[in-house]
């Protein structure tokens, strides 16, 4: 059994540039509204919900990213809508948002 029911990583990485990155985009506000919202919900914590950063997860181009394990589904975002989306429906009701996924 893993340790939290679902990990979120946020790729927050920077690159200098120029180049297409998800720190550009805003990703480590989003990543701090979730974590924010996943403790508010009360779904954060060990056998629970965990939400981290990370660094470049190669799909710049995409972004900004996130990935949710254990499934492996990737998403991209724009807003706190998006955010809240990913929340209500993946983490807490288990279906894949299919309009955000890449």
């Amino acid at each position: 059994m893993s340790y939290y029911e679902k990990h979120v990583f946020f790729c927050t990485n920077q690159r200098d540039g120029g180049k297409a990155c998800c720190g550009d985009r805003g990703s480590s506000a989003m990543r701090d509204y979730a974590k924010a919202r996943t403790k508010a919900l009360g779904i954060a914590g060990a056998g629970r919900v965990r939400v981290n950063n990370a660094g470049c997860m190669g799909r710049c181009e995409e972004g900004p990213v996130l990935v949710v394990y254990p499934e492996g589904t990737w998403y991209t975002y724009e807003d706190r809508d998006d955010i809240d989306e990913i929340i209500e429906e993946h983490l807490l009701n288990g279906r894949v948002v299919e309009a955000l996924k890449i």
